[in-house]
């Protein structure tokens, strides 16, 4: 189970239809129906590949990979770098948010991480992707349930895209990335995963 995250709906346009005439009504019909009979002789010809797959958003963190890099900060309001902190070990990243209920699951996995390796030969880092505005929200929660790992607050950018996430091709949360010793990603999995599974992923890490 996962959360779908920054969908945006459009607004409907039943109701516009119902308040128009009948004429003009009776018009878009005939419009449709020229565009259904037109669209029919395309049936059976494959679309064209785009190598993106509906709803997944567009991928820059698949296993082989080089992670992109990037700067927030935590709800404590210190910055955190992925390049500096790659450079001397690895690091699991998990794309979250506090009203994501699959998601606390995930990061009781992640405190587990973060006690059996205690910082010393895995940085731990949870990505919130719930904004500025609830940083005080997030850090609550996470002082809260005592998670000792980092908690960092994505944020949208002048566009609206989300600065680490959208960077990621994060469609659904909860998202794990597991990044090897400088910055290759070696393992990717969108909703749940088990502890003795991501245990047996960070083992398999090259020693280095």
């Amino acid at each position: 189970m996962s959360c779908r995250s920054g969908v945006r709906r459009g607004r409907s346009v039943l109701p516009a239809l119902m308040g128009a005439r009948l004429p003009v009504v009776a018009a878009l019909l005939a419009l449709l129906a020229f565009s259904v009979d037109a669209g029919a002789a395309e049936v059976g010809k494959s679309p064209p590949s785009t190598g993106i797959q509906a709803g997944e958003g567009i991928r820059f963190a698949e296993p082989g990979m080089v992670a992109p890099d990037f700067t927030a900060l935590d709800v404590e309001g210190h910055p955190f770098r992925l390049s500096e902190e790659i450079s001397r070990k690895p690091v699991l990243l998990l794309f979250w948010s506090v009203f994501c209920e699959p998601c606390r699951t995930e990061m009781a996995i992640l405190q587990k991480a973060q006690d059996r390796y205690a910082g010393r030969d895995l940085t731990v880092v949870a990505v919130a992707v719930d904004g500025e505005p609830l940083r005080n929200t997030i850090g609550g929660f996470a002082r809260q349930e005592g998670y000792a790992f980092t908690v960092l607050v994505d944020e949208p950018d002048a566009a609206g895209a989300w600065k680490i996430a959208d960077a990621y091709g994060v469609a659904s949360i909860p998202t794990l990335v597991l990044l090897e010793k400088g910055g290759v990603v070696a393992l990717r999995r969108e909703g749940r995963i088990r502890g003795d599974e991501l245990e047996k992923a960070v083992a398999s890490l090259p020693k280095n």
